[in-house]
């Protein structure tokens, strides 16, 4: 079985895992409003960012959630998260929040406070001075565990004057090299009436299409060990925390890596990632890391809960606050 302790004293763990489309060529990477695609050049030429980091984040997370129960994947049962309930029904989860714990469905609850008390109570000792690090460890292991990984920011006046924070202590982008813009297009057919209003949509409608072809496309992922020690948990916790980021990598490579529809990549050879630094350590099976979590999973059983809140609160549309959430707004902005 996998021993993760071989790695506790590294600093970091780093991977560059080579990918390929799965067909062809060609791939669309992600755009950004008023901007598109993300082109830059380096000294070594011109690059694409294919996924961003935010995104490789929330692709981390998913990999650990089973959407058919609305619960973690049964290798992970028992870790710590926050579930969303709203008429009895399931609504989200931490996990699934890419403000995990500080999502607003969990936070900004007007009839539900239970989370927010329970933050402002564990960590009133950080209202003043300096934050206890530690202490918001221990309470981010205890509630929503993927806070510890992927980060949260606690943006709340109310809490510790907004300056609640965990920085990503893992982390991933792609990133193509060498590329060049394959351009192609298309035509919406409306074989009823093609001279038809196109802004009703009727008629026929061409369009153009920016794919791309790279000479490489990698996938970078950090895990920031010395980060995860910091965070001056138990042993078995930080043990833990460096089993789940390993899982969540093979996880993610071993899966289907179909980032958006004309987006389909795969490694070029997921059997053998060995990692960059420390240069001599290959990835565990998804076997391995999955029994080695198990095993952490029940060690750590004690220090994590598994909470569940009500969001009861109206679904307002930005055009539908009232004067009385207009006022508490402008506050809330002036605090942060």
């Amino acid at each position: 079985m996998f021993n993760a302790k071989q790695l506790i004293d590294e600093n970091r763990i780093l991977f560059a895992v080579p990918l390929k489309p799965l067909l062809g060529d060609r791939f669309q990477p992600t755009g950004f409003p008023s901007l598109g695609a993300a082109e830059y050049r380096t000294t070594s030429g011109r690059k694409l960012l294919v996924e961003s980091v935010q995104s490789m984040a929330n692709r981390l997370e998913h990999t650990c959630w089973d959407p058919s129960i609305n619960s973690p994947v049964e290798d992970l049962s028992g870790i710590s998260h926050v579930t969303v309930l709203r008429k009895g029904e399931f609504l989200t989860d931490s996990m699934l929040e890419s403000h995990r714990i500080y999502s607003p469905y969990i936070i900004k609850s007007k009839k539900d406070r239970t989370v927010f008390n329970l933050i402002k109570n564990a960590l009133i000792s950080s209202e003043s001075g300096p934050v206890n690090t530690k202490r918001l460890a221990e309470f981010l292991l205890m509630y929503d565990i993927g806070s510890l990984l992927h980060g949260v920011f606690l943006a709340d006046g109310e809490l510790a004057g907004g300056r609640l924070r965990i920085a990503r202590a893992l982390s991933a982008f792609i990133e193509a090299s060498g590329v060049e813009v394959a351009a192609s297009g298309g035509v919406k057919n409306d074989h009823i009436n093609p001279s038809g209003d196109t802004k009703s949509g009727f008629g026929n409608v061409p369009f153009p299409r920016d794919e791309y072809v790279a000479q490489q496309i990698v996938c970078y992922i950090s895990i920031d060990i010395a980060q995860i020690r910091g965070y001056g948990l138990d042993a078995k916790a930080t043990e833990l925390l460096l089993l789940l980021s390993l899982y969540r990598i093979r996880k993610l490579l071993d899966g289907d890596l179909r980032l958006r529809t004309a987006c389909d990549l795969e490694p070029i050879d997921r059997n053998s990632i060995v990692a960059i630094r420390p240069s001599d350590f290959a990835l565990p099976t998804l076997s391995e890391l999955t029994d080695a979590v198990r095993k952490s999973i029940i060690a750590c059983k004690s220090m994590m809960v598994q909470t569940q809140v009500k969001f009861e609160d109206d679904l307002k549309k930005a055009k539908e606050k009232d004067d009385g959430d207009d006022d508490e707004e402008e506050q809330d902005s002036e605090e942060k």
